[in-house]
C-alpha cells in the first residue's frame, strides 16, 4: 500500500523554520485572502492591493500606519514577555480600556493643571489603570489558583462596561448632544503631535522604545533569564530557587502597564476623549502580533505594522470596494490559524510520498 504525506518529527526544532513560518504564513494569507475577495466577487489583484498596498501609498498612508501600530507594539511586546513566561495574559484589551480610564479621569478631574505636571501624571494614570487591572488576575492566579486565560478575558468585559457606564453617566459631556462620550481633553492633558500636519504623536515613538526596554529586560538581565526559565522548564526553575508567584506579577504587570500606557495615548491622542469605542480591538488583535513576532519585542515592531496595515487595509476595502469592515478581521483569524498551522514545520518535517521505483530498491 502506497504511503501519503507524512509528518515526521525532527530530532531539534528547525531554527530555519521558527522564523520562516511566520513569512509563510503571511504569504498564505495574502493568498487565502485573495480567493475570498474573489468569493465576494472582486478581482483578487484589485482587492489584495486595495487592502495591503494602497494604504500605504496614499497621503498620509505612513503616518497613520504608525499611529495605528503604536498600541499593537506596546502590547504586543508586554503579551510576548508574558507568553515566554508561560503566563497567559489575554485581557490586555481591558487592561488597554481601564488605563484609557485612569488617564481620562484624570485629565477630566484636573485640567487646569499646567502641562509639564498634568500631562506626565496622565501617563502615570494610565501605567498605573492597566497594571492594577493585571495585577488583580495576577492576584487571582497566585493565591487562588485561578486560571489568568479566564479572569483577564473576563476582566475585559467589565472594563468594557465600566467605559460605557462612566461616559453615559457621571462623565457624560453636557454639551455633547446627548453622544456618549466626556468633554475633549485640556491641550495640558494632550498627547504632542511630533511631526505637524500629521498624526504621528509622542506614542508612536514610545512604542519601538519600550519594546526595545521588554527586550533589553528578556534578554540582558536576571530577571528576564529567570521569566524565560520559568516558561521553558518550570521544574528547573522551582529547583533553581526561582520564585514563580513572583515571576507571574512581574509578567502581569508589566505587560498590563504598557497595555494600560497604550490606552493613555489612544484617548489623548488621536481621540482626545473618552466615549464607548476607543479600540478596534488592540487587545486581542495584540495577541496575533506577539505571535507573528515570535515572541520577540522586537519582533512585536514588524508584526505590529503588518497588523496595523490591515486595519487600515479594511477600511480602504470598505471604502474603495464596498466590502464589509469584517475583512479585517477575517484576514488576522485566518492569519493566525495559518501561522498556527505552519508552526508545525518547526518540530515536524513533511515527508512525500515515495515513489514506486524508490519503494522497490528499498524492499
Amino acid at each position: 500500500m502506497r504511503e501519503g504525506i507524512r509528518l515526521v518529527p525532527r530530532g531539534n526544532p528547525s531554527r530555519l523554520w521558527t522564523y520562516a513560518s511566520p513569512v509563510l504564513a503571511v504569504v498564505l494569507t495574502i493568498v487565502v485572502s485573495g480567493v475570498m475577495f474573489l468569493a465576494m466577487g472582486k478581482p483578487p489583484a484589485t482587492a489584495v492591493y486595495t487592502f495591503l498596498v494602497a494604504p500605504l501609498v496614499q497621503t498620509g498612508g505612513l503616518s497613520a500606519l504608525a499611529v495605528k501600530a503604536a498600541p499593537l507594539i506596546m502590547m504586543g511586546a508586554g503579551l510576548a514577555l508574558c507568553y515566554r513566561a508561560s503566563v497567559w495574559n489575554i485581557g490586555c484589551e481591558g487592561q488597554f480600556t481601564v488605563g484609557a480610564i485612569f488617564a481620562g479621569g484624570l485629565a477630566l478631574g484636573l485640567p487646569d493643571l499646567p502641562a509639564p505636571i498634568l500631562y506626565p501624571a496622565v501617563m502615570v494614570a494610565g501605567v498605573v489603570g492597566g497594571a492594577a487591572t493585571a495585577a488583580l488576575t495576577a492576584w487571582l492566579r497566585t493565591s487562588l489558583n485561578v486560571n489568568e486565560i479566564l479572569s483577564s478575558l473576563m476582566a475585559t468585559y467589565v472594563a468594557q462596561y465600566l467605559l460605557i457606564w462612566l461616559v453615559t453617566g457621571p462623565w457624560k459631556d453636557p454639551r455633547g448632544f446627548g453622544f456618549p462620550q466626556t468633554a475633549m481633553f485640556s491641550d495640558g492633558a494632550t498627547t504632542p503631535t511630533l511631526i505637524p500636519g500629521t498624526g504621528v504623536h509622542l506614542g508612536c515613538l514610545v512604542a519601538p522604545l519600550a519594546a526595545i526596554a521588554v527586550w533589553a529586560l528578556m534578554s540582558r538581565s536576571t530577571l528576564g533569564f529567570q521569566l524565560r526559565v520559568v516558561g521553558e522548564a518550570p521544574r528547573a526553575a522551582r529547583f533553581a530557587g526561582f520564585s514563580e508567584r513572583r515571576l507571574i506579577w512581574v509578567a502581569m504587570l508589566v505587560s498590563g502597564g504598557l497595555a494600560g500606557l497604550a490606552g493613555m495615548f489612544e484617548v489623548t491622542g488621536p481621540i482626545g476623549q473618552l466615549t464607548t469605542e476607543i479600540s478596534p480591538g488592540y487587545g486581542f488583535t495584540a495577541v496575533i502580533v506577539a505571535f507573528l513576532g515570535r515572541l520577540h519585542p522586537i519582533g512585536a515592531i514588524f508584526a505590529g505594522l503588518l497588523l496595523a496595515l490591515s486595519y487600515l487595509g479594511g477600511d480602504a476595502a470598505q471604502i474603495d470596494l464596498g466590502l464589509p469592515n469584517a475583512v479585517t478581521g477575517i484576514f488576522q483569524g485566518v492569519l493566525l490559524f495559518l501561522l498556527l498551522a505552519c508552526d508545525i514545520l518547526i518540530n515536524f518535517r513533511v515527508r512525500l510520498p515515495a515513489r514506486r521505483s524508490e519503494t522497490a530498491e528499498a524492499a
